[in-house]
């Protein structure tokens, strides 16, 4: 259900490196390096995993292409699997195409309802790469009702996205916003494309 086994296999805390983080240069908004800020970042989140059953909280992931967002999800999504914990990753564009499908009858009912329970229901959901789907009014009532309805049920989200808070604001409504302002840890992330410097080093 996780959609994510084979990536994980490469995508986790063990095998997580600082070396593609810069250590020179301190980075005026946190008034520290970045590969420092990293280390306290990958601290944070693996208490995160670590207390996730006590403390299921939300986290969101703003930042730039290429700087760690969905890899570090990933490592939160392994260390949550490896204890049995119900983990759905989903990009953007795959979770509304699973709403409409579900609200305009595109797939057989029964499907379309289970999916959308489980996107519900499940214990963490994993929202990648927000902002990169075709946005309308009813993308951004949907993902208000996702946003808000786990939060009722006390379930965990981690939502990923390239978009800056006030970008956010003014893709969606205000009320997603207030929601994820009031109940989501927000995590930005700096430096420059990490496939990139990847591909200079090999």
């Amino acid at each position: 259900q996780s959609n994510l086994e084979r990536v994980l296999e490469q995508e986790n805390f063990d095998h997580l490196t600082f070396q593609y983080y810069d250590n020179s240069q301190i980075i005026p908004e946190i008034g520290m390096t970045n590969a420092d800020y990293m280390r306290r970042v990958v601290k944070s989140c693996m208490e995160f995993a670590q207390n996730f059953d006590s403390h299921q909280d939300n986290l969101l992931f703003t930042g730039s292409t290429g700087v760690g967002k969905t890899f570090l999800t990933n490592c939160i999504a392994k260390e949550l699997i490896d204890r049995c914990i119900s983990v759905i990753y989903l990009s953007s564009n795959e979770l509304f195409e699973i709403f409409s499908k579900y609200k305009f009858g595109r797939e057989s009912e029964e499907d379309a309802e289970e999916s959308y329970r489980y996107i519900l229901e499940c214990d963490m959901l994993i929202i990648d790469d927000l902002g990169t789907e075709l946005n309308n009014s009813f993308v951004s009532s949907q993902l208000f009702y996702c946003i808000n309805e786990r939060i009722g049920r006390k379930k965990g989200t981690i939502i990923s996205t390239n978009l800056s808070m006030s970008m956010l604001k003014d893709t969606y409504s205000d009320r997603v916003t207030s929601r994820i302002m009031s109940n989501y840890r927000v995590i930005p992330l700096y430096g420059a494309d990490i496939r990139m410097k990847k591909r200079v080093f090999a």
